[in-house]
């Protein structure tokens, strides 16, 4: 997240109006994080998807054993959309057959901001 906020104004210049950041999660929790990353006045915006319903309508759920022992539900893989005039133009996801949450080093570097910019 610190990365979109950085490249926000690279992002803007590159023709892109909103970067919207969700996740299975609580509506307060997402707040929270907005707040905690300060992204008021940015042109990035927070939203809970709280019953994984635009996860599963986008085939993004990620339910593989490791992170559902650990979370105890379905949730969202990592990933990143380009989307122009409700079409989606580039899908990138972070995951890896041991690593299906996309946590280790540089495996989320095509959904990092970085990563779409370069897509852009």
């Amino acid at each position: 997240m610190p990365g979109f906020k950085k490249a926000r104004n690279d992002i803007r210049d590159k023709g892109v109006d909103e970067v919207l950041v969700y996740c299975v999660n609580d509506p307060a929790v997402m707040e929270a994080w907005a707040k905690d990353q300060k992204i008021a006045g940015t042109n990035i915006t927070f939203f809970a998807d709280t019953s994984a319903e635009l996860t599963k309508a986008l085939d993004m759920v990620l339910d593989h054993s490791g992170p559902m022992e650990a979370l105890g539900n379905e949730r969202c893989k990592r990933f990143a959309l380009i989307v122009d005039k409700g079409v989606i133009s580039h899908v990138a996801v972070s995951e890896g057959p041991d690593d299906p949450a996309g946590d280790a080093a540089g495996a989320n570097s095509n959904t990092n901001a970085a990563g779409m910019l370069a897509a852009l």
